[in-house]
């Protein structure tokens, strides 16, 4: 069940553009981390690019990737090609001058401390187990 938030400056997102960055992003999880589609939430956000910087330099555009996962469910190989994928991701949609100090972030969380449906993580998993 992973929760993915997504930052972009610079740029102002077409309908059509938010869906194919939710729909690109919720394809990653299920492909790379092997995450399942209908527990997948994606949060793509726009943000004024007077607000970041990197460098302490004003960008012409700037984005971040990160993703909440259940710790321990993935390995440090499906991550890595996760991250260089969430990566290609962002520099389809904002193009040549995305800044290569662009974060793509993988959070693992415990899996008592988050859930959904008012469950942890935690006791879905207890339960798949009996």
């Amino acid at each position: 069940m992973p929760f993915l938030h997504i930052r972009i400056a610079g740029r102002n997102l077409t309908d059509s553009e938010r869906l194919h960055i939710q729909d690109e992003a919720t394809r990653l999880a299920v492909t790379l981390l092997g995450k399942r589609a209908e527990a997948t939430a994606v949060f793509v956000e726009e943000t004024p690019v007077p607000n970041w910087t990197v460098g302490a330099r004003r960008l012409p555009v700037a984005a971040y990737f990160e993703i909440l996962i259940s710790e321990g469910t993935n390995t440090p190989d499906e991550k890595e090609r996760f991250i260089q994928a969430g990566y290609a991701l962002l520099e389809e949609i904002l193009g040549s001058q995305l800044n290569p100090v662009t974060y793509v972030v993988i959070r693992d969380i415990a899996m008592e401390n988050w859930g959904y449906g008012g469950r942890t993580q935690e006791s879905r998993r207890i339960a798949m187990a009996a």
